[in-house]
C-alpha cells in the first residue's frame, strides 16, 4: 500500500476518465486510467468505487473536473441525472480531501503544464508574460473559462459565459437568430456554437434554401445518433463537397471566432486565448482558413489588441484529466 498517489476525473455527460497519479511524477503518465460510460452508472460513487476495488493504493485526495457549474462544493452533470458533493465523497471513500473544479477550469490549469506538442497556433501575436490566459471550448456544450496571475503563478477561475445572448455579426447570422428565436426562449451562443448547437445551424440553412441537402446525407443522417461529425465530415470532404455543410461549418467557426473574440476583451487575454473542447481539433482546417481569425478581430477600435493576441488550438485529449490533477498537486485548496 502507498499514500502518495492521488486520484483525477473528467467527468462528462457522455463518458467519465479516472486515473491513478504518483505525486511529483509526470502527469502526463498516470499510474492507471480507465474510460467509462457515464451513463452506464448511478453516480460519480459507482464509478470510483469500481476503478479502486481494481487497484492496490491508498489514496486520499481527489480532484474532479466536471462537466457543469459547481455551487458550494455540489456539482451537476449536463444530460445526467447525478449530483456529487465534496463531503459526501470523503465519507464514502475516507479521503482526507476532494475537490469538484468546472471541467473548464480543469482545462484552464492545465495551460502552464502544456507542451509545443499539445498546441497548434492560429494566430503566433505577441504574448505578454503573465498576461491573463482565455480558453473557449466547443464540445457538447460550449464553456469558458479564464486563468490570472496572482504574482507568483496562473490561478484559473471557472464561467458560464457561453450561455450569455447570443449577437450576430452579419445579415445570416441575424436571420439564423430570428430562426432560433422562434423555436428557443433564449439564444445563447451554446445554443448555436456546439455540438448540441451545430445541428441548429444545419436545420437553418437547410430550411432557409442556403443548399441542397445530398441523398446520400439525408440517408446517414437518419441514422446517426450524433449528426455533427457527417455534417463536419461531410464539410472537410473536398472529393464528395456537399455545399450545404460547407455553409454551415464556415458558419459554426464565424460564431466561435466572434465569441472568442468577445471573452478575450472580457479576460483582456494577453497571454493568449485557447481553444479546446472535442470539436475544435476536428475543425481545425476550417479554424486554419481566415474565417475564425476575421470575426475573432473584427471588434472595431479594439480589432489591432485582438489582433496582436497568441491563439491556439489544444490538441491533447487529456487536459481537463492533467489540469484536475495539478489541482492536488498544486494544493487542493489552494
Amino acid at each position: 500500500m502507498d499514500s502518495d498517489f492521488f486520484l483525477a476525473g473528467d467527468i462528462g455527460g457522455t463518458k467519465t476518465t479516472l486515473a491513478l497519479f504518483s505525486k511529483g511524477a509526470d502527469l502526463n503518465e498516470p499510474v492507471a486510467r480507465t474510460t467509462l460510460l457515464s451513463r452506464n452508472y448511478s453516480g460519480l460513487e459507482a464509478m470510483v468505487d469500481e476503478f479502486l476495488c481494481r487497484t492496490d493504493f491508498d489514496v486520499k485526495e481527489a480532484c474532479f473536473g466536471v462537466a457543469g457549474p459547481v455551487v458550494s462544493d455540489h456539482a451537476g452533470i449536463s444530460n445526467l441525472p447525478w449530483v456529487i458533493d465534496e463531503k459526501r465523497l470523503v465519507e464514502v471513500f475516507g479521503f482526507s480531501c476532494v475537490r469538484l473544479v468546472n471541467d473548464l477550469m480543469a482545462i484552464a490549469n492545465s495551460i502552464p503544464l502544456l507542451g509545443p506538442n499539445d498546441l497548434i497556433t492560429l494566430n503566433q501575436g505577441d504574448e505578454v508574460e503573465e498576461g491573463a490566459v482565455a480558453v473557449i471550448a466547443p464540445g457538447t456544450g460550449l464553456g469558458e473559462a479564464f486563468l490570472v496571475w496572482d504574482g507568483e503563478r496562473y490561478r484559473a477561475f471557472a464561467s458560464e459565459g457561453g450561455h450569455t445572448d447570443f449577437a450576430p455579426i452579419n445579415d445570416l447570422e441575424s436571420e439564423l437568430l430570428g430562426f432560433m428565436k422562434s423555436r428557443f426562449d433564449h439564444v445563447s451562443y451554446e445554443r448555436l456554437c456546439s455540438g448540441i448547437g451545430f445541428p441548429n445551424i444545419y436545420a437553418f440553412l437547410r430550411e432557409n434554401g442556403y443548399g441542397d441537402e445530398p441523398a446520400w446525407l439525408t440517408g446517414r443522417l437518419a441514422d446517426a445518433d450524433d449528426p455533427v461529425p457527417i455534417i463536419v465530415d461531410a464539410a472537410l470532404d473536398d472529393e464528395n463537397s456537399c455545399v450545404l455543410c460547407k455553409t454551415a461549418l464556415n458558419t459554426f467557426v464565424s460564431i466561435l471566432g466572434s465569441e472568442a473574440g468577445n471573452l478575450a476583451l472580457k479576460t483582456l487575454s494577453l497571454g493568449g486565448l485557447y481553444l479546446a473542447g472535442g470539436i475544435s481539433p476536428r475543425i481545425l482546417p476550417a479554424l486554419k482558413t481566415d474565417l475564425f481569425m476575421k470575426a475573432f478581430t473584427r471588434k472595431g477600435r479594439m480589432s489591432d489588441l485582438l489582433g496582436n493576441m497568441p491563439v491556439h488550438v489544444i490538441l491533447n485529449p487529456d487536459a481537463p484529466l492533467i489540469g484536475a490533477a495539478a489541482f492536488v498537486e498544486l494544493g487542493i485548496r489552494d
